[in-house]
């Protein structure tokens, strides 16, 4: 499992960001994106730097193709400006347009519909980190805050089990958020492997709450209130998430998937066919040609040549990569690739087979 902040690391950049984040609910009549990429707002000072996150919802609210877009950025922006402006601004027979703009440290980190909920960080740590706190043989193994989302992994060593001798399993939980529209709230089981520190997470027995609502009202110098009783809705999730966190860590749950992990075990790889299996799975999975060759290492370095193997190579590699959202993201790769199918990994085997 990669490792982020400590834990007071991660309070420390909530609070800051909980102190320095603005919202804003503007029409886009009143947004001009400027010939360098950023974006200017009547009224408001002062100009927001777009960041990766928003330029690409801008894009997709635009309806403008997102190779097109990227190539614009980094070929034309000016290019880029009057395409952006021109669909900005174009009338409508209804009421114009709004769109709610989430910024940070004057940069724009999130594009968003006027009916976006928000639920933030702040609200989610507060809610959970009392009760992880409180949970006998808890303890946070990772935890961090990109610009994507906010990560908290939790371990409880009191809950553990066997896949095979020597290959020690415990249960946890990752609970997640994002502020700027890239996933919901949740609170997903997670399965920690002590060999070799992986993390793998289940997508059974989520709890998730999205950030979509009713629409939000435009507010005095285009600032957002908020309305109680999408605050007391709030605050009733919140208190589910709350719950769901002191009983996510699940003996039955925990066992049926330590059980998946041991069929797995059984489902061996021939060794001519090791480096086509990988490839075949990697391109079902999503994992690019360059992460398939760290992978491909971690499976044969570590010499279980199963679909077992195979997962856990995967959850391995999501220790090596930059990025802890691409780590996260492996991590529950690993659990669709161990849970895949038998019709899937039969073809995969048999085409493996056939090519090598």
């Amino acid at each position: 499992m990669k490792q982020g902040r400590s834990l007071q690391e991660l309070a420390v950049e909530i609070q800051r960001q909980q102190e320095a984040k603005k919202d804003y609910l503007v029409e886009t009549s009143s947004m001009y994106m400027t010939s360098d990429g950023n974006l200017e707002v009547d009224g408001l000072e002062p100009l927001f730097h777009v960041n990766d996150i928003a330029h690409a919802q801008i894009g997709q609210y635009l309806e403008i193709p997102s190779r097109y877009y990227e190539k614009m950025r980094l070929e034309s922006s000016d290019l880029l400006a009057d395409n952006v402006n021109h669909w900005l601004h174009k009338p409508t027979d209804s009421q114009p347009p709004r769109r709610m703009l989430r910024t940070l440290d004057d940069n724009l980190r999130a594009f968003l519909s006027d009916r976006y909920r928000r639920i933030d960080n702040t609200a989610v740590a507060e809610t959970v980190l009392p009760v992880i706190s409180q949970m006998e043989g808890a303890r946070v193994e990772s935890c961090e805050i990109t610009d994507e989302k906010m990560y908290i992994k939790v371990v409880n060593q009191r809950i553990e089990s066997q896949v095979k001798v020597g290959d020690i399993v415990q249960a946890g939980i990752i609970i997640t958020n994002s502020e700027v529209g890239r996933g919901s709230v949740s609170v997903s089981p997670l399965i920690y492997r002590l060999v070799c520190s992986n993390g793998m997470i289940a997508q059974d027995g989520q709890v998730r709450k999205n950030h979509v609502g009713r629409t939000n009202d435009i507010g005095y110098d285009f600032s957002i209130f908020r309305d109680e009783t999408i605050e007391a809705d709030d605050r009733a999730f919140l208190m589910k998430v709350r719950d769901a966190v002191s009983a996510a860590v699940d003996q039955t749950v925990f066992e049926r998937l330590v059980q998946q992990m041991r069929d797995a075990t059984e489902s061996k790889v021939e060794a001519i066919s090791v480096p086509k299996v990988m490839e075949l799975t990697s391109k079902q999975f999503g994992i690019s040609i360059n992460e398939n060759e760290g992978v491909l290492g971690h499976l044969i370095n570590g010499g279980d040549l199963s679909l077992y193997g195979v997962a856990n190579a995967v959850t391995r590699y999501a220790q090596d990569v930059k990025s802890y959202d691409r780590s996260t993201e492996l991590e529950a790769t690993g659990y669709r690739i161990l849970t895949m199918a038998p019709k899937l990994w039969n073809s995969i085997l048999s085409t493996a087979r056939k090519e090598v």
